[in-house]
């Protein structure tokens, strides 16, 4: 069965967005998606905004401050914090994205060759196969690359991967 939410990805590379925060802003471009995607009626903030609001620093966002200040941000109604794979699986088959963060170097594996070493995406969707879980993502772009649905091997990656899910206390839709 594959999965794959219809979700419109940005560009942390945009002529919008500061071109100071551009090679940092991969966790605010993320958050942004999803926050578009989870609740459309609401103003949506830019990624400059974000940027600031999360905390975000020139070597990016730390998956704390990501929770704390989304926490912030969204209010009581929203739950957010780590999950496992299997939860942000869930979360899916729910209709909602995960934030996907990729990060060699605070999980101490220098010595892997991920699909990123280090970077936030919007989960957008997964496939099982047989011995892996193939994760679909909207990369969030690069300098030289537009963003685009990107499909990655959970086994591959396993080790420096972690999710944020971002679940409604009250009925969502």
């Amino acid at each position: 069965m594959r999965i794959q939410l219809p979700v419109n990805g940005q560009s942390q590379h945009a002529d919008n967005v500061l071109k100071k925060f551009r090679n940092s802003a991969c966790g605010p471009t993320t958050a942004a998606v999803m926050l578009d995607y989870l609740l459309p009626h609401e103003t949506t903030k830019s990624i400059n905004q974000l940027y600031k609001q999360l905390g975000t620093t020139p070597i990016g966002l730390f998956k704390y401050r990501f929770i704390r200040n989304m926490r912030k941000l969204i209010g009581p109604d929203w739950s957010i914090q780590s999950c496992s794979l299997h939860d942000a699986l869930f979360e899916l088959r729910e209709g909602r994205p995960v934030a996907m963060k990729f990060d060699k170097y605070f999980s101490f594996h220098f010595h892997l060759n991920p699909t990123y070493a280090y970077h936030w995406v919007p989960l957008i969707g997964f496939e099982e196969v047989e011995n892996d879980v193939i994760l679909i993502v909207h990369d969030n772009g690069g300098q030289n690359r537009n963003s685009e649905i990107r499909e990655i091997s959970y086994k591959a990656n396993q080790k420096v991967l972690s999710f944020v899910k971002m679940t409604p206390l009250a009925n969502w839709e």
